[in-house]
């Protein structure tokens, strides 16, 4: 795969911009269309396209599967975190209201999508890359040879 340069500096250039997309669709989510689960899918595809162009390995010492394991976890109890901090402020589970007393401009609505919404993102994000990672274990190798 080395000599495939075009596609090797394509990616590298392409990688940057999805991620500040990815990261414009999570945060845009108040606003528009999009959310955490898009923006995880959208952040994925560039660890994805990664690792199509310069190999499993090498997607693997950039997004290492031990780290990318913690991140699922850490994505579920941000999301479930803030579902039982409401319920610690003597309200119902995820009732973001509780987050801030300012019930006239929602702020708290605001503030509890937000983070849950970064929880799912990190999720989604963090299971779709570890899917790659264990379908791309597995499959066979073909060489350019080989066509």
């Amino acid at each position: 795969m080395n000599h495939h340069i075009v596609l090797r500096v394509v990616t590298k250039i392409l990688v940057p911009p999805i991620l500040l997309f990815a990261l414009y669709v999570q945060f845009h989510a108040d606003f528009g269309p999009g959310g955490g689960f898009q923006a995880g899918i959208i952040f994925a595809v560039a660890f994805i396209l990664y690792g199509l162009v310069f190999g499993l390995d090498s997607a693997k010492r950039v997004a290492p599967p031990d780290i990318v394991k913690r991140l699922m976890a850490a994505g579920v109890i941000l999301f479930a975190g803030v579902g039982l901090v409401t319920l610690f402020l003597g309200e119902n589970f995820l009732d973001y209201d509780a987050l801030h007393p300012d019930t006239e401009h929602h702020l708290g609505q605001h503030y509890g999508i937000i983070v849950v919404e970064l929880g799912v993102g990190i999720t989604v994000a963090a299971v779709m890359i570890i899917l790659f990672f264990a379908f791309a274990g597995r499959t066979v190798e073909i060489h350019d040879e080989d066509w």
